[in-house]
């Protein structure tokens, strides 16, 4: 597939950065560039083709989603994600639709338009980065400066979603971001984020109750407890105690039964009716 960037003052560098970035990593989990050429008002890259995508599935509800199905595409998100993250990347924009299926059931991390080499720590970053619903909440603050972390949070989002068919943290707007995110994990304290307090706008926000275990597993009714436990440690407050794309890969909710589902058994998208 051709993906087309706009030329803007000579050089486009969403797609640059692109370029840079696939050019840098060859990973099963990760999609190939295969080519690049230019014309005089675009830059095109060619990609591997990767019909379908996770928002696809999560949205087709005649798709029916086993335990063993969601891990496998968990441990497939992730196994891309650590390769980014090996090689000093964030991709800054994990999501649903982001995360392409190739006709074999593999899963493929795509669109690095967002993504950089991971920052000197005197380097301010802008914080105007991952789609809302994906978005951890240091980026919510406005945090300048970030950890691949802020990825990993995303997969969290992304995995809730696969237990629940819904999107789990859909805030309306970055306010009420903060306030979906709150009542959903409750609001973070001093001992769960040290230094929250001290946040501009964070006293502005309700006190919620963390959720207990029952009540987890009340909302993600099919959920093993090494599942939430494993959801729960990717969506931590403190960026610095949240789980990092190695060790979660390391989980036992892997290797419990359930086991992954093979990509090639994997449910695929049902194909569309051309009569429709």
């Amino acid at each position: 597939m051709i993906k087309v960037g706009q030329f803007k003052d000579g050089l486009d560098m969403s797609a640059l950065r692109e370029i840079k970035h696939l050019q840098e990593m060859k990973h099963p989990n990760v999609i190939e560039l295969l080519d690049v050429f230019s014309s005089q008002t675009n830059l095109n890259l060619v990609l591997e083709f990767l019909p379908s995508d996770l928002e696809m599935l999560i949205k087709d509800r005649s798709v029916i989603f086993h335990a063993g199905d969601i891990k496998s595409w968990l441990l497939m998100t992730l196994r891309g994600l650590h390769h980014c993250h090996r090689n000093f990347i964030l991709h800054r924009d994990l999501k649903p639709n982001n995360l392409l299926l190739s006709p074999e059931g593999e899963l493929k991390l795509a669109d690095f338009g967002l993504a950089r080499s991971l920052a000197n720590p005197r380097e301010n970053m802008t914080s105007n980065v991952v789609t809302r619903w994906y978005r951890a909440p240091e980026l919510l603050f406005n945090a300048n400066h970030y950890t691949g972390a802020i990825d990993v949070w995303s997969v969290g989002a992304i995995f809730a979603e696969l237990m629940l068919r819904i999107p789990y943290l859909p805030g309306a707007s970055d306010t009420d971001q903060i306030d979906v995110t709150f009542k959903a994990l409750g609001t973070p304290t001093e001992a769960l984020w040290p230094g929250v307090s001290s946040i501009p706008g964070f006293k502005n926000f309700p006190k919620y109750n963390v959720p207990s275990k029952q009540e987890l597993q009340n909302r993600f009714l099919a959920a093993s407890d090494n599942a939430l436990e494993l959801m729960n440690a990717m969506l931590l407050y403190n960026p610095a105690k949240r789980i990092d794309a190695e060790n979660a890969l390391l989980s036992p909710y892997f290797t419990e039964d359930p086991l992954p589902t093979r990509p090639q058994d994997l449910p695929k998208k049902t194909p569309k009716n051309p009569d429709e």
